[in-house]
């Protein structure tokens, strides 16, 4: 049972290693990036919804060229039932004249004869007086025969690889289609939400290039017979139609602007207003007669988002998404990524922290000033939720890699330094270097004088615990004389302590310090000589020895075990000096000191005792006594 709770301790502690790590992250950041290139589908529809904010943001304009002619419930009321009978669309045409309206377009579609038998008187209208009618691609494969107007290709591709593709072609009557001046598909362009956003400017269908309602209108305004489509190896570029240049999508497609809005007339309801050299579009708005279109601007008849179109080309405003626009946010998450990655795991969090909103602001202000500025969509959106998740990972893994360190470093030394001391290590864990260094560094050793008496007294008096209690008495208060010195306990040898000063954090005094605790020791070891007494215990006194010297600090032992300790010949000495304290000639001398601490002091003036010789070293050592 406890070999199974180690090894799973174990696997886990394996597991946040790796889970915390730089990689990890890094690994984050690639998996970010695939998704982004793979483009799901809840990417597509939360990009969708940044362009939805952008586009609906444009200020709302009146059109001053176009009005949009509906057949609406009021139309109904006068003229009955729908279908209406086709004299009464010849009727409209002759009113729309007569108000001085210009180019005329029909976005109703007429497939079937005139159960009235107007289509003559209809189609002799159309025909003198430049109408252009509606087409409707058919998804399902029914195909009509109808005319279309040929186009110029240039360039290093073939458009029919690029456009839209249908299978059918739904058409009017033959008798009103060749009166017609121009022909033109009224599909809008639905995205993945279903929502239409865009109208592809041009269509394949049975291997023939058919242009939209809207390009057409354009033709046949500008009195040309044709268009040229301008093709790359990354699609079309663009549609000319001079005087117009209109850039498109890879597709042919174009942005709509629904916030244009257009004076809209229900037909029959009234007299026509001054129509002179405005377009008319006529389409149907009456409930049950024509779907309206979602946009994201609310729903829209097809003649609404034709005109819309129209006006866009016309005035030159057009909403692009060019093919750079997809690598631009690639490459700003990516680089972004990276650079808070490490600033996370490089610098101080508040510096992470402004690296993470300075991005942030750059790419969410760099995009909105390029759509303003430019009419470009560019959605930061992807790169703000990587960012976000890039960085709460990365700042996850430091904090959890902070407080394991933190951890340690108060598992390692809270037995040897002052709580103070450990919290401080903890804030400040830069100022450990565990590795080991080279430090000069004051050294203490201190044992109790004398101790056979005591270890007898409670031997005789069959007391083992009682001696034990004694010594942890003892030591615990010589500990806390050291630690409130900014000493560091290195360990306790029976009745013996050895601390030293200087490490693991600076101690620009060390050597003062280090004789203060002896002081403070002295006066201590008064005080318990008399409270023992008062239980019948032999006398105790101490002997003390500091040394100062350059000595190797940091974590020694094996890879199972090692503790922070001190190695060096100065550590040696202090040892001996120790040994040598309140014994023999230096009775009287519960603490000697070095030549080596005494230069380093300023706060105590030491009088020298005499001078010992010290193994391995020809020169005898002075020694002091403060």
């Amino acid at each position: 049972m406890h070999d199974g709770w180690w090894l799973c301790c174990k696997c886990v502690t394996r597991i946040m290693k790796y889970i915390t790590s730089i990689w990890a992250t890094l690994a984050i950041v690639i998996l970010g990036i695939i998704i982004r290139v793979s483009d799901p589908s809840f990417l597509q529809q939360l990009r969708l919804t940044v362009f939805d904010q952008y586009i609906t943001s444009i200020e709302e304009t009146k059109s001053n060229d176009i009005v949009l002619l509906n057949i609406s419930e009021e139309t109904l009321g006068v003229h009955g039932q729908y279908p209406f009978p086709r004299q009464i669309y010849a009727q409209m045409i002759s009113d729309l004249r007569n108000a001085g309206a210009g180019m005329i377009g029909f976005t109703i579609m007429y497939p079937e004869a005139d159960r009235f038998g107007g289509d003559e008187v209809f189609a002799s209208w159309i025909k003198d007086n430049g109408i252009i009618l509606a087409q409707d691609a058919d998804p399902s494969g029914r195909s009509s025969t109808a005319p279309y107007v040929g186009s110029a290709i240039f360039g290093t591709g073939d458009p029919m690889d690029w456009v839209v593709r249908y299978d059918g072609l739904v058409t009017n009557i033959s008798v009103l289609e060749e009166g017609a001046w121009g022909h033109g598909l009224i599909n809008a362009m639905p995205e993945i939400d279903g929502v239409a956003r865009r109208i592809p400017l041009l269509s394949q269908i049975n291997n023939q290039l058919y242009p939209s309602f809207s390009l057409e209108t354009i033709r046949v305004m500008q009195n040309k017979p044709s268009y040229t489509v301008k093709v790359n190896d990354t699609g079309i570029e663009e549609i000319i139609l001079r005087p117009f240049q209109i850039p498109t999508g890879n597709q042919g497609q174009i942005w709509l602007n629904p916030n244009i809005k257009f004076t809209e007339i229900n037909y029959g309801s009234s007299e026509l207003p001054n129509l002179m050299g405005k377009s008319v579009l006529i389409g149907l708005t009456a409930s049950g007669l024509a779907s309206q279109i979602p946009t994201p601007s609310g729903m829209k008849s097809a003649h609404s988002l034709q005109a819309s179109a129209i006006q866009t080309i016309v005035d030159g405003t057009q909403i692009t998404r060019p093919l750079w626009a997809d690598i631009l946010e690639i490459v700003s998450m990516l680089v972004g990524s990276i650079l808070i990655v490490v600033a996370v795991y490089y610098l101080p969090i508040w510096i992470s922290g402004t690296t993470f909103l300075i991005l942030s602001s750059v790419v969410v202000g760099g995009f909105i000033y390029i759509w303003q500025s430019y009419s470009i969509l560019l959605s930061p959106l992807s790169t703000l939720i990587l960012y976000i998740i890039t960085f709460t990972s990365a700042a996850f893994n430091n904090f959890y890699k902070q407080f394991v360190l933190r951890q340690q470093i108060k598992k390692q030394f809270e037995t040897y330094l002052d709580p103070r001391q450990v919290y401080l290590l903890q804030k400040n864990p830069e100022l450990l270097k565990l590795g080991g260094e080279r430090r000069e560094m004051t050294f203490l050793f201190m044992d109790i004088c004398g101790f056979t008496p005591v270890s007898e007294h409670y031997k005789n008096n069959d007391d083992p615990e009682g001696l034990v209690l004694l010594i942890n008495d003892f030591l615990d208060n010589m500990t806390k004389i050291i630690m409130n010195n900014g000493g560091t306990i290195d360990k306790y040898m029976g009745d013996c302590i050895m601390a030293f000063w200087n490490a693991p954090l600076d101690c620009p005094n060390h050597a003062d310090m280090a004789v203060k605790s002896a002081l403070e020791i002295e006066a201590k070891t008064d005080e318990l000589r008399r409270k023992y007494s008062e239980q019948g215990l032999p006398p105790i006194k101490v002997g003390t020895g500091i040394n100062t010297g350059d000595c190797i600090v940091g974590n020694m032992g094996s890879e199972s075990r090692f503790d922070y300790s001190v190695i060096g010949d100065a550590v040696n000495l202090a040892a001996r000096l120790e040994a040598t304290a309140a014994r023999g000639e230096y009775i009287n001398c519960p603490t000697i000191i070095s030549s080596f601490t005494m230069e380093q002091l300023t706060d105590f003036k030491p009088r020298p005792i005499g001078d010992i010789t010290v193994k391995g070293k020809k020169e005898r050592i002075k020694i002091y006594a403060p």
